[in-house]
């Protein structure tokens, strides 16, 4: 019988993940996502009451959590308890804010409130994260959560566009370090999600519209349509995967 290629597996059975920023929107999707694929998940953010409702939900359906309150603002803070817990197989680095506003209008306050966040903090979790899979001498898959808006730019953007181009930059760097270890690094780029954070945006009619007319499939994003794409990051389905971004955005990017 002709021997045929395996189709690897999209299972994360025995694998630790953190994600940050877990208490709601893409971070809860995400938490979801890689315990139903068989992750134990340590859901992580400012918000303790938030994680452990989401924390019961997971258990009840029979899935692997636990919480973490955890202010990556607060960087010495989040990389000792990240480097007190046993190693992360995966991190969802989801973390994230935006001040949307006229580059004229941005103050020192806006661009340090969206860098601080979305850079700093988010490039010490990895820091972190990646220290302990080395020195267990274990491979891991990093996702750093970017946009559509790290690979183009956009009206009322200026400070998002560039922590999500920063955020493209040093992912790439740290899979050109990491990768002998076997720690793959790699961002993921959505569209417009609906989620709590975003709906008030869309309360602007000409703006949705506007956001529409971009996205060629013609629909705003979901979380669920960024659960697949995770696990895949996360699994050996994407073992050859590093430095690389997945696009997940409905053809914004396309032109």
């Amino acid at each position: 019988m002709k021997s045929l290629p395996q189709t690897p597996s999209f299972r994360l059975d025995g694998r630790r993940a953190l994600v940050t920023g877990a208490g709601r929107g893409i971070g809860e999707a995400a938490a979801v996502a890689l315990a139903t694929a068989g992750a134990h998940v340590t859901l992580a953010a400012r918000t303790g009451d938030e994680l452990d409702v989401l924390c019961g939900s997971l258990r009840a359906l029979g899935l692997s959590a636990d919480t973490m309150v955890l202010d990556v603002l607060d960087v010495e803070q989040a990389c000792q308890k990240i480097r007190s817990s046993e190693p992360f197989d995966i991190l969802v680095n989801n973390a994230g804010t935006n001040r949307p506003m006229p580059m004229i209008a941005v103050t020192a306050d806006d661009f340090d409130a969206v860098m601080g966040l979305n850079v700093r903090a988010a490039f010490f979790v990895v820091q972190a994260v990646a220290k302990r899979l080395m020195e267990g001498n274990r491979p891991g898959s990093i996702i750093n959560m970017s946009s559509q808006m790290g690979h183009v730019g956009g009206a009322r953007r200026s400070i998002y566009c560039a922590s999500k181009w920063a955020i493209e930059g040093f992912s790439r760097a740290a899979a050109v370090e990491f990768a002998p270890h076997g720690v793959r690094v790699n961002t993921l780029c959505p569209t417009f999600i609906e989620t709590p954070m975003t709906r008030r945006l869309f309360e602007d009619s000409d703006f949705k519209a506007d956001v529409l007319s971009r996205i060629k499939l013609g629909r705003m994003g979901t979380v669920e349509d960024l659960m697949g794409a995770i696990v895949f990051l996360a699994s050996d389905a994407s073992a050859l995967m590093t430095g690389s971004s997945l696009i997940v955005d409905g053809g914004w990017t396309a032109d």
